[in-house]
C-alpha cells in the first residue's frame, strides 16, 4: 500500500512526471548504446567471421558487375554502374552456376544494401580485398536504428492495444500505477526490455548478423493492422521480406487473422499492399524494356480513372492489386527475369535440407536424435509419371499452418473481446516457427524472443516465459560462436551447451505450448478467473429474469 501511495503521489505532479520520462528513457538509451559497444569489442575473439566475409564477397560482386557492364563509357566507378552491376548481378549468378548451387541467398533489398555498403568501403579503401571487421561500422548503425525502432514500435503497439482494453490490465504488477497511466507505462517497460534484450544485441554486434532489419516492418505491420489500414500492412510486410525471406512464413497469418473476422475485403487488401510492393521492388528485373514500363502504365492510369470515377469502395487496393497484377503479367510475357526470386528466396529455402542448422532448441533436434531425417517419406504414391510422398519436412510444415491458424483465430477473438492476449497471439508466428520447423537456424528464436516482450501487458506468468525464451535464444547463439573459433577457455562451456541441447528444446516447446494455449483458448466461465469478468458483456435488462430450465 505504501508503494502505491508513493506512486500515486508521483504521478499527480506533471513536471516529476515528465522529468522522471526523460531520466529513465536517456538512461536506458546510453546503457544500450554502450552495452553494444561493450559487445562488440568482447566478442572480437569469437565473433562469426562468415557472414560479413560473405556479404561482403557478394557486394563486392555486385560492384564488379557494373564495372564490367559499364568498360566501354568511362562510368565504371559512377552511381549508374553500380545500379547497372546490381540489377545485372542474380542473371549472372543464375548463368554461371554449377548444378543450381548459386551460392547467393539475398533477397534484393539486403542485396542492395549490402552492395551500397561493399562500394562504399573498395571507395575509401581501394585495396582491401576481405570484410575486414573494421569496415563493419555502417552496418552496425543500421543495426542499432532497427533495434531502436523496433524498441519503438514496442511501445506504440503495447499502449495502443492496452488502451483498448475495456478494463483492468490482467498482469496485477501494473496495478500499483495509476489507471490512467499503465498503459502507457507498461508499453515503455517493454520497450526497455526489447533494448536491452540480450539475444538480439549478440546476434546484431557480437555476431554480428542483420536479422533485426525485419523486426520494425513486423511490428508495424500488426499495429498498421490494429488500426484497419490492411493495405500499408501488407505493404510493411512485403518490404521486410525483401530484405530477409523468412519474413514470408509468417505472413500467412495476416490472411488467416482478418479472414477468422469474415473480413475478407482486410484479407484482400493486404494481399493488394504486398503485391503492389512487390511489384514495384522488383520491377526494374520484370520489366526490361520501355514498351513494358508503357504498358504497365497505361493498365495503371486506366485502371485509377474507371476506380475512382465510378466510386469503387478501398480504390486504392483495387489499383494496388491490378497494377500489380499487371507487373507479374507483363514480365511474364515480355520476357522479365525472375532469377531474384529464384536466387533470393526459392534457393534459400533448399540450401539447406537438414532437420536443424548447429545448435537449436527445437522439436526438430530432438527429432533428429531419434533418428529422423528431413526427407524422411511417410506415405509416398505413383501417378502415372507423377510422384508424391509426404516426408517429415512437409509434416512439419502442416503443422506449423495449422497452429498458425489456430493462432490467427485466437487473434480475432481477442480482438473482438479487446482482450490483452492478442498482444501474445501477435507474437506466436515466430515462436511456432522456431519450435516446428525444420532448417531452422539457431538465431531465428532471436525474432520470437523480441516480439514476445508485449508479454509484459498480458501476464506475469508468461513474462516468465518471455525472459525464459530470451535465455534460450542467447545460449544458442553463444554456442555457435563458442564452436566456431573452439578456445580452450570455453572448451568446457561448449560441452555443457552441447549436452544441455535436449533439456533446452524441451523447456522452450514447454513455453512455446504455454504462449499457444493463452493466444488460442477460450476460458471456460466455471473456471473463469476474476480479473477477466470485466471481458463479459453486461447485461442491460431490467425486466424479470427468464426461469432456468
Amino acid at each position: 500500500m505504501a508503494i502505491r501511495a508513493l506512486f500515486r503521489r508521483l504521478f499527480v505532479n506533471e513536471f516529476a512526471q515528465r522529468a522522471l520520462l526523460v531520466g529513465l528513457i536517456a538512461t536506458l538509451l546510453l546503457c544500450g548504446i554502450q552495452l553494444r559497444r561493450w559487445t562488440w569489442e568482447k566478442t572480437r575473439h569469437v565473433r562469426f567471421q562468415h557472414d560479413i566475409v560473405n556479404g561482403f564477397y557478394w557486394g563486392s560482386q555486385s560492384v564488379e558487375e557494373g564495372r564490367r557492364l559499364s568498360a566501354e563509357d568511362n562510368s565504371a566507378g559512377s552511381w549508374a554502374a553500380f545500379f547497372r552491376g546490381y540489377f545485372a548481378l542474380y542473371d549472372e549468378v543464375k548463368r554461371e552456376a554449377y548444378e543450381n548451387d548459386y551460392r547467393l541467398d539475398y533477397p534484393p533489398l539486403r542485396l542492395l544494401v549490402i552492395s551500397i555498403w561493399a562500394k562504399e568501403v573498395r571507395t575509401e579503401f581501394p585495396g582491401v580485398d576481405d570484410g575486414h571487421p573494421h569496415y563493419v561500422g555502417v552496418l552496425l548503425k543500421a543495426n542499432l536504428l532497427c533495434e531502436l525502432i523496433s524498441a519503438i514500435a514496442i511501445f506504440f503497439l503495447v499502449r495502443f492495444w492496452l488502451r483498448r482494453t475495456t478494463g483492468e490490465m490482467t498482469a496485477q504488477f501494473w496495478r500499483i500505477f495509476p489507471p490512467e497511466h499503465r498503459a502507457w507505462i507498461c508499453g515503455l517497460a517493454a520497450a526497455a526490455v526489447v533494448w536491452l534484450e540480450p539475444s538480439m544485441i549478440l546476434d546484431a554486434h557480437g555476431w554480428p548478423q542483420w536479422d533485426v532489419w525485419i523486426v520494425p516492418f513486423y511490428l508495424f505491420a500488426v499495429l498498421a493492422a490494429l488500426k484497419n489500414r490492411w493495405l500499408v500492412c501488407g505493404c510493411l510486410l512485403a518490404t521486410g521480406a525483401m530484405f530477409k525471406g523468412q519474413l514470408l512464413l509468417v505472413a500467412p497469418f495476416f490472411v488467416l487473422w482478418p479472414l477468422w473476422q469474415k473480413r475478407w475485403t482486410c484479407a484482400l487488401r493486404m494481399l493488394a499492399g504486398f503485391a503492389a510492393t512487390t511489384g514495384f521492388l522488383v520491377s526494374p528485373w520484370l520489366l526490361r524494356n520501355p514498351v513494358a514500363w508503357i504498358s504497365v502504365a497505361i493498365v495503371a492510369g486506366v485502371s485509377s480513372l474507371f476506380l475512382l470515377l465510378r466510386g469503387s469502395p478501398h480504390p486504392e487496393a483495387w489499383i494496388a492489386g491490378i497494377v500489380a497484377c499487371a507487373v507479374f503479367l507483363v514480365g511474364a510475357l515480355d520476357g522479365g527475369s525472375f532469377a531474384w526470386f529464384q536466387i533470393g528466396f526459392v534457393y534459400g529455402s533448399e540450401h539447406y535440407p537438414y532437420l536443424f542448422i548447429s545448435s537449436c532448441y527445437n522439436l526438430p533436434l530432438l527429432l533428429s536424435n531419434l533418428g529422423w531425417s528431413l526427407k524422411d517419406a511417410f506415405w509416398s504414391a505413383q501417378f502415372g509419371s507423377l510422384h508424391f510422398a509426404i516426408t517429415l519436412q512437409w509434416t512439419l510444415r502442416l503443422l506449423y499452418l495449422s497452429t498458425l491458424a489456430l493462432c490467427a483465430r485466437g487473434a480475432a477473438r481477442h480482438m473482438r473481446n479487446r482482450d490483452p492476449r492478442l498482444l501474445i497471439a501477435i507474437a506466436m508466428p515466430w515462436l511456432l516457427m522456431f519450435a516446428l520447423l525444420g532448417q531452422m537456424h539457431e538465431r531465428y528464436l532471436v525474432w520470437g524472443a523480441v516480439v514476445s516482450a508485449v508479454a509484459l501487458g498480458v501476464s506475469v506468468r508468461l513474462s516468465v516465459i518471455h525472459f525464459i525464451i530470451s535465455a534460450a535464444s542467447t545460449a544458442m547463439i553463444v554456442h555457435v560462436m563458442l564452436t566456431d573459433r573452439k578456445i580452450e577457455s570455453t572448451l568446457r562451456a561448449i560441452d555443457v551447451l552441447r549436452s544441455a541441447r535436449p533439456y533446452a528444446s524441451a523447456l522452450v516447446l514447454v513455453c512455446v505450448a504455454v504462449c499457444l494455449w493463452n493466444a488460442v483458448a477460450v476460458r471456460l466461465t466455471l473456471f473463469q478467473s476474476r480479473r477477466y469478468r470485466w471481458l463479459e458483456p453486461v447485461s442491460l435488462s431490467v425486466g424479470t429474469a427468464a426461469e432456468e430450465i
